[in-house]
């Protein structure tokens, strides 16, 4: 049985979740975010727990918890802005191996999977799951800030983890049966992603049929109209299953710019599923937007 009929469509139906990253991260995110899961540009969002504006964005989130879209727990293990930085939520327990000598998390996950115990993101997940839920926020689902968990940098994952405290739980995960919307995928990455999937089936974690992320940074002559062709076209090549697209959006203002370079297309992603082509592009291809709390309850059926 397909995913889409185990949520209860028919055969061959498109489904898409769109999600915003890095709720929480400052208050250019967090205001940009509140109006698009307001207005349901984006189906769900998911919650830096570690960074200074995620209380702004948690009571927001328990302020609103009869509506419809969802929210999860972006588990954040690296920090990666030279001047702006954040660490481990545990307050209790060791987890050393997780940070820097400054204390905060690494820049990069390579520097992450060489120096992280397992133990510790265990209890670092667990914490940043119950700090969540202490602000109010019952999660959807799970995913991972920069991929750090996946073994991208380096070859060493910690999914059997991630899939342990999704089963305890009841949550879904980001993680992808297929890669086809992320450009061109190495035969490396595409094996990984079918062994690791293979896993989550194993352990019984709902997870994704496609993720859709178009490169995070401002390409080279990019411009919104380029991007926002790239993403129709990527809509259009959506096929039967559950999908997943991937933005950052926030308001392009004084603090965005301050913290990194990549102001500008956080501020496409913010005006991309408003914008009358794409959501033209949604309902011609018979798309259908649901949230990460359907992959929920079925993830909480099969417990």
């Amino acid at each position: 049985m397909t995913l889409e009929q185990k949520l209860g469509y028919a055969t061959g139906t498109k489904l898409l979740i769109v999600n915003a990253d890095d709720f929480g991260m400052c208050q250019a995110e967090n205001s940009a975010i509140k109006q698009l899961l307001e207005e349901g540009a984006v189906t769900s969002a998911t919650l830096m727990v570690p960074c200074g504006w995620a209380k702004d964005a948690a009571l927001w989130c328990a302020q609103h918890s009869e509506s419809p879209f969802s929210i999860g727990v972006h588990l954040t293990f690296t920090s990666e802005w030279q001047g702006y930085k954040w660490g481990p939520v545990t307050r209790t327990g060791e987890v050393g191996s997780l940070v820097t000598e400054e204390g905060y998390f690494p820049a990069d996950c390579a520097a992450f999977e060489r120096q992280a115990d397992p133990e510790h993101i265990r209890r670092e997940i667990v914490s940043q799951i119950e700090m969540a839920r202490s602000l109010g926020v019952e999660p959807t689902h799970l995913d991972n800030h920069m991929g750090s968990l996946y073994g991208l940098a380096g070859g060493r994952h910690f999914l059997d983890i991630v899939f342990e405290v999704c089963r305890a739980y009841g949550l879904p995960f980001r993680l992808p049966r297929s890669l086809p919307g992320i450009g061109r995928v190495p035969a490396e990455a595409a094996e990984l992603a079918e062994q690791a999937a293979a896993m989550a089936d194993r352990m019984g974690v709902v997870i994704l049929d496609q993720l859709i992320g178009l490169p995070f940074g401002k390409q080279p002559g990019e411009t919104y109209e380029t991007y926002k062709k790239s993403m129709i076209g990527a809509l259009r090549g959506l096929r039967p299953g559950v999908s997943e697209i991937i933005l950052h959006p926030a308001f392009a203002n004084e603090e965005l710019r301050a913290i990194h370079g990549e102001w500008e297309k956080r501020q496409w992603d913010f005006e991309l599923f408003r914008d009358p082509e794409v959501k033209e592009t949604l309902s011609q291809e018979g798309i259908g937007l649901i949230s990460w709390r359907e992959l929920q309850g079925l993830q909480r059926q099969i417990q």
